[in-house]
């Protein structure tokens, strides 16, 4: 990864993930001041210095070939709508976790999913990563669906497994492997959905 830039890609749906630069800070900014968004991912931020600083650390992560955090760009002009991640990056053992969000304009519509089913298919097809897990809290109901959607196979549920402003919450445990055999019928469908014009 360190010796190539972090890739522009494509996602079903017209959607383009970019890496970040110093210029959304403004973006980063609105999002960990949203209640639900900085609630699920334990952050907040007070200023567009912290927001560029932050933005700074997800492209030392790419560098230091750990994380890799992409801004899920949706419509023309190409508006910034989300953020879609690979953390935890082990490259010996093929090994990533997803995460994603979305800003309060664009949930609802399959972009998370979408940016999802993007991500997922470079890292498992190019990046050749083998296994790809995704956590959230069981009270998260909107990101099961994602990962349902997205081809991500529940595994499990972690009990009290991490601490949230309103206590600790168990986790579901979502993984998706390459070359696995065919997907849930639901991700193919969802995956033939957003391919659709």
């Amino acid at each position: 990864m360190r010796d190539s830039r972090q890739p522009v890609l494509p996602a079903p749906g017209g959607l383009t993930l970019r890496p970040w630069r110093p210029a959304d800070a403004g973006v980063v900014l609105a999002a960990y001041t949203d209640p639900d968004i900085s609630h699920w991912h334990r952050r907040t931020l007070a200023s567009e210095d912290e927001a560029r600083d932050l933005i700074e650390g997800w492209n030392r992560g790419w560098r230091a070939e750990t994380d890799g955090g992409w801004a899920i760009v949706s419509g023309d002009p190409g508006q910034v709508a989300g953020r879609v991640t690979l953390g935890k990056i082990s490259l010996e053992g093929g090994l990533a976790r997803c995460g994603y969000w979305v800003l309060p304009a664009a949930r609802g519509t399959g972009i998370a999913t979408r940016a999802v089913l993007g991500l997922s298919r470079w890292a498992l097809d190019d990046l050749g990563l083998h296994r790809l897990e995704l956590g959230h809290s069981v009270a998260n109901e909107a990101s099961c669906r994602v990962a349902s959607k997205a081809g991500f196979r529940l595994e499990g549920t972690l009990h009290a497994a991490l601490l949230h402003p309103d206590g600790w919450h168990d986790m579901h445990l979502h993984a998706q492997i390459r070359d696995a055999g065919p997907r849930p019928a639901a991700a193919a469908d969802a995956d033939a959905a957003l391919d659709r014009p």
